[in-house]
């Protein structure tokens, strides 16, 4: 597709969901959004410009980010080893060869993330560690450098208000947990970051897909609280009318959950 058909397109949805928006707002409660791109430098000042023409439309940000070096890092594993080629071992590696390469990919994935989270101050920090899609038994605290800048997001996203993403897409991609891992999970918790969960679903065929399965991961992290948007009269840092407001009562205790057949006990 074109450029300009791909911006027709986009119109074209947005119009839509609103639509959507309003004919079915007796019965749910929905927000247009968006997820980031940042291929290149010229992504984000597109999306800017697209910000500013749809004032009000574009209701919330799910800052994500997929490439590295502007190679895809989550299309297949073949496209992944060319993005960690196109990287020479960070000048901080301990360790040359295939050691370096990983630590300077992470470290410009979390760099970019930052990026995003700094000029956009998304309400959604997305696949926060989708960087380790095809290993995920990565721990990013055997590169040290990679560990302080994924560091740095996390408390620069908690402290602007950001939720992070619970995203089940990792269990249908091979993980046994969702993202992010539990290292990065226990790093949030940390920091006292919030979660909300999301499939990632692109398309009916996946909307809630592996959440009986993440609901039990997210009991074994101990997560007391879980999150979701919701309208508000007042702009949000990054100038939206949403904010995030707490799941009434004990998450786990959900009619949603007993709806799908499972009875869940309380977090570890």
């Amino acid at each position: 597709m074109s450029l300009d058909a791909l911006a027709t397109q986009f119109d074209a949805f947005l119009n839509e969901a609103h639509r959507l928006k309003e004919q079915y707002a007796h019965h749910i409660t929905l927000l247009v959004g968006l997820e980031t791109e940042f291929i290149t430098e010229e992504d984000l000042a597109h999306l800017e410009t697209l910000l500013s023409r749809c004032p009000g439309r574009i209701e919330y940000l799910v800052g994500s980010v997929h490439h590295a070096n502007s190679i895809p890092i989550d299309f297949d594993i073949a496209t992944f080893g060319k993005a960690l080629d196109s990287f020479a071992p960070s000048s901080t590696a301990s360790e040359d060869g295939d050691h370096g390469r990983i630590e300077a990919l992470l470290c410009s994935y979390f760099d970019a993330q930052y990026d995003v989270l700094k000029r956009f101050h998304p309400e959604l920090v997305g696949h926060v560690d989708l960087c380790r899609l095809y290993n995920p038994t990565l721990r990013f605290g055997d590169y040290a450098p990679a560990w302080e800048k994924l560091e740095r997001n996390v408390a620069y996203a908690v402290g602007y208000g950001a939720l992070f993403e619970l995203n089940a897409a990792a269990l249908r991609k091979g993980w046994d947990a969702s993202y992010p891992g539990e290292d990065v999970a226990q790093l949030i918790l940390k920091h006292g970051g919030r979660f909300a969960l999301s499939d990632d679903s692109h398309g009916p065929h996946a909307v809630g897909l592996n959440y009986d399965r993440m609901a039990q991961y997210v009991l074994r992290l101990g997560i007391e609280e879980l999150w979701v948007l919701e309208r508000s009269e007042s702009p949000n840092v990054g100038g939206r009318l949403v904010r995030p407001s707490k799941v009434e009562g004990k998450w786990w205790e959900h009619p949603f959950w007993k709806k799908r057949g499972l009875e869940l006990g309380p977090p570890a």
